[in-house]
């Protein structure tokens, strides 16, 4: 704690009172060092064991959760005999052979229009009844999503007709930029490319309810101008003129393809292209999709490609996926692997003995190189021989090393090829470590017999319920470990933290109260070297004014 006292000392009398009074806060300073030091190797073994806590609780939450459920050895993998066809088996497709045929593919709606026929080159911004010569009021209709846009075409429309047909719930627009906008907005892509001076509009997604109509309502009074306006635009496909030949049919106006061809000046059509469902036939019966995937009783079909042979049979093939299954029981044993490595490693750490933390002074000599060097040091070693670490280790280790009943049978990890090396044979940290005959990236079990591929293969049950047994006995010696007791603050915790905690809050209660005796020691002196200097420079002040009477 600082001082509000004024330390100015040694002035008249000239000697080095900073020293001497850093002599006598000496030993409360050596002993607020020694709290720090306290303070700062409690904080590190707190992050040492959140570290190493944090990596057996995932090994327990995730790895091991899984693991003892026997859902997570029913691995199963699906080839089919063509590649336009892919299968993805789920966790409760059985296995067995399937026939499958793909009948259509999932296409989405496309139109792509004519070349308008403008004076000069159509400009996005141009005005399309000038430019096009479209009729003021064409309306024309898109549809898709079972919802209808009308749309209006102007010029100079008034402002009072452009109110009542907004009011009606019409879009008015007056260029191909807000043709197109609109068209957006209603649901589908369009693009009018100036270079080519068409419009392009396709369906956001494929499959037939996805897909879109460009026409109008051809049974009123402005049928002609409607399909004259669709024309211009280049977007009188097939359809259109269907639907035109249709409605003026249905109004009493009978006409015929030929005449509509020949009364608009038609002579070439817009492109459409229909969207369209992917259907697959499996087993004989039919299934349709919007898009080329399709989940069939617990597996995704996708098509990717029609056959270059429409009609042939696709056998699927679903069976036990033996690589995937190993990969669980792998990947288990390296994390288990990976965790008692690193635990052994802090266990069997070099002793940091002469070794402290740091205080500010001394980091200023040294680099940074050499600081982080120091104190590496210190906290490499802070669990060294730790007895719950130990613990730990010891229980884990027991459990992969008991026997587990599978039937009739009492099985080992050595009957699937699985063990350690011999204490000897093992570096120190890694005589825990258990190894796969037969694995080709671990070179201890590499170029032995593969044991528990054989295993999986014949007895793939066997396999799912030792491990799965093994999972749920490791999983529940480390909830043991991870209770809590009156030194932890909740389960999931293999150490002591709340008792580390409480010591650190001591640490800064103890730093403080240290901070104030230096402090105390400090302004105790200052004030009585203070008194001193007052009194010599009183005296010397007689001293000057006895002098200067005698004429000295």
């Amino acid at each position: 704690m600082s001082s509000n006292l004024l330390r100015v000392t040694g002035m008249i009398s000239g000697m080095d009172t900073e020293s001497i009074i850093n002599a006598y806060a000496t030993p409360a300073k050596t002993r607020l060092e020694k709290a720090k030091r306290s303070k700062t190797l409690n904080t590190w073994t707190q992050d040492a064991w959140k570290g190493i806590n944090s990596k057996i609780y995932g090994f327990y939450s995730k790895t091991l959760s899984t693991n003892r459920m026997s859902a997570a050895y029913k691995k199963t993998k699906t080839t089919t005999s063509n590649a336009a066809l892919s299968v993805t088996a789920g966790a409760n497709t059985p296995n067995g052979v399937q026939t499958a045929q793909i009948l259509n593919t999932a296409k989405a709606g496309y139109l792509t229009g004519n070349e308008v026929k403008a004076s000069s080159e159509l400009k996005g911004s141009d005005s399309l009844v000038s430019a096009l010569g479209i009729e003021e009021g064409s309306e024309i209709k898109l549809s898709t999503g079972g919802v209808d846009t009308k749309i209006v075409i102007a010029g100079n429309m008034s402002a009072e007709d452009k109110a009542a047909a907004e009011a009606d719930g019409k879009k008015v627009v007056t260029s191909m930029d807000d043709l197109v906008n609109v068209l957006k907005k209603a649901g589908v892509n369009a693009n009018f490319d100036t270079a080519n001076q068409r419009l392009f509009v396709s369906a956001k997604s494929t499959g037939e309810k996805s897909d879109f109509s460009l026409t109008a309502d051809f049974g009123g009074e402005g049928a002609a101008k409607s399909m004259d306006a669709l024309v211009k635009l280049g977007v009188a496909g097939e359809s259109v003129i269907s639907d035109y030949v249709k409605g003026q049919t249905a109004a009493g106006n009978a006409t015929s393809r030929a005449e509509v061809m020949e009364s608009f000046g038609i002579t070439d059509i817009a492109t459409k292209i229909n969207g369209e469902d992917a259907r697959i036939k499996v087993n004989g019966a039919e299934f349709k999709s919007s898009t080329n995937s399709f989940s069939i009783n617990g597996s995704t079909f996708t098509v990717n490609y029609m056959p270059s042979d429409p009609n042939e049979e696709i056998s699927v093939n679903t069976s036990v996926d033996y690589d995937g299954v190993y990969k669980v029981v792998k990947d288990m044993l390296k994390e288990y692997n990976d965790l008692m490595n690193e635990m052994s490693k802090l266990y069997n750490a070099p002793s940091s003995k002469g070794y402290n933390p740091l205080t500010d002074e001394q980091k200023e000599e040294m680099s940074e190189k050499e600081i982080d060097e120091w104190e590496n040091k210190i906290k490499d070693s802070l669990l060294r021989k730790d007895g719950t670490l130990s613990d730990v280790m010891l229980a884990v280790s027991n459990e992969m090393a008991k026997g587990i009943k599978v039937g009739d049978k009492t099985l080992y990890l050595s009957n699937f090829g699985i063990s350690s090396q011999g204490y000897f044979e093992a570096a120190e940290n890694d005589r825990y470590a258990l190894h796969i005959d037969g694995d080709p990236d671990d070179e201890v079990g590499a170029g032995k017999e593969d044991k528990l591929k054989a295993m999986i293969s014949t007895d793939p049950e066997a396999v799912t319920e030792f491990f799965q047994k093994l999972s749920n006995n490791l999983y529940d010696s480390l909830y043991k470990k991870m209770s809590g007791n009156s030194s932890m603050s909740s389960i999931y915790k293999v150490y002591n933290d709340k008792k580390l905690t409480e010591e650190g809050k001591d640490w800064d209660k103890k730093i403080k109260e240290l901070e104030q005796k230096v402090t105390d020691v400090e302004d105790k002196w200052y004030r009585r070297f203070g008194k001193m200097e007052s009194k010599l420079a009183k005296l010397q002040k007689n001293q000057t004014a006895v002098g200067g009477f005698f004429g000295g």
